[in-house]
């Protein structure tokens, strides 16, 4: 199925969309057309595939947002969040953050989605350290897993990401699928209980988006794929 390049114009030719612009536009262009034709599918085998496909454009329209846009919704917002006190947040509520014994990271909603820090209980949970995140882009770090073609973890972490900004309340995911790589940059199937908070300062200004997991993995996957997975503490 042909990606769409290029857009009409009056005369009957084409003009290139700008670089960015250009890619956001097939990225929404492949995302309605899949679900339209999975709306009219009904055989099982095309089906599958087709939601294969959709979730993949999902994922890439959700990569491609993150990087232009993070997860705020409009210029305005950007502008309002740099006049915030960011450093008087990070103190206030740092020392609850790395003794909690709960996995914690804390993300910028600035163009790129960087992880502004982890807390230990986080690392341990995600196989990473604060030294190999921190600084680095979301979903660089967690990508989906490529072996995985119905994966929509990253897609539907960006959607509740967003959902927080546009809100301005927690955001509580339902479970999720989401693998996460080994020492050796093996996938692992995981299973998640996600709720995404935002961090405002006294004016109101949102600062920081708190992403809390609970791994459910134990409750999701039977007795013998776990004991079969040697990164995974057994129940």
């Amino acid at each position: 199925m042909p990606l769409l390049t290029m857009l009409p114009t009056r005369h009957g030719g084409q003009r290139q969309l700008p670089g960015w612009s250009m890619q956001r536009f097939i990225c929404e262009q492949n995302v309605a057309h899949f679900e339209r034709l999975l709306d009219q599918a009904t055989d099982p085998a095309l089906r599958r595939t087709l939601e294969g496909l959709l979730k993949s454009a999902r994922r890439d329209l959700a990569m491609l947002e993150s990087a232009l846009s993070g997860a705020e919704g409009s210029p305005l917002e950007a502008r309002r969040r740099r006049l915030g006190d960011a450093q008087t947040i990070r103190q206030q509520f740092q020392p609850e953050f790395d003794a909690s014994p709960h996995p914690y990271m804390l993300l910028d909603p600035a163009p790129g989605l960087c992880i502004v820090d982890i807390n230990d209980a986080y690392a341990r949970a995600t196989l990473t350290s604060r030294s190999d995140v921190v600084g680095r882009s979301l979903f660089e770090i967690f990508p989906d897993n490529p072996d995985d073609a119905l994966a929509d973890g990253v897609s539907n972490l960006y959607a509740s990401l967003r959902t927080v900004v546009k809100t301005g309340q927690p955001h509580a995911m339902a479970v999720q699928r989401y693998d996460i790589r080994d020492p050796q940059g093996r996938f692992i199937e995981r299973h998640w209980q996600p709720i995404n908070s935002p961090i405002h300062d006294r004016d109101g200004i949102l600062i920081y988006i708190l992403h809390h997991v609970e791994d459910v993995t134990a409750d999701m996957v039977s007795p013998i794929s776990a004991a079969h997975d040697p990164d995974h503490p057994s129940t």
